[in-house]
């Protein structure tokens, strides 16, 4: 599946979601903090994700969905970004 988006909304939080959960996702988003463009390498699917990684809970569905906490492969921690905030999203 291949998916390239430009500014994401609140509707398409789920397609964000489901695109991280079975795929690597090169994105780019506005860093809240201090405005700066972040590039990262993410998913959410567990064949990428280091096994002592791996969250060891199920965390409560985001209601609002605003915000996805991702795996990023590059720093080989977690990260979280706003979907309104993405400028550039493409599977790989």
């Amino acid at each position: 599946m291949n998916a390239d988006w430009n500014i994401m909304s609140k509707y398409e939080y789920d397609k964000v979601v489901d695109t991280l959960r079975e795929n690597i996702v090169r994105l780019s988003f506005i860093k809240v903090k201090d405005g700066q463009i972040r590039n990262m390498r993410a998913t959410l699917d567990s064949r990428f994700i280091p096994e002592d990684k791996r969250p060891t809970t199920t965390l409560e569905p985001n209601e609002k969905k605003e915000t996805v906490r991702v795996y990023d492969l590059d720093v080989e921690g977690w990260r979280s970004f706003r979907v309104n905030s993405l400028q550039t999203f493409e599977s790989i």
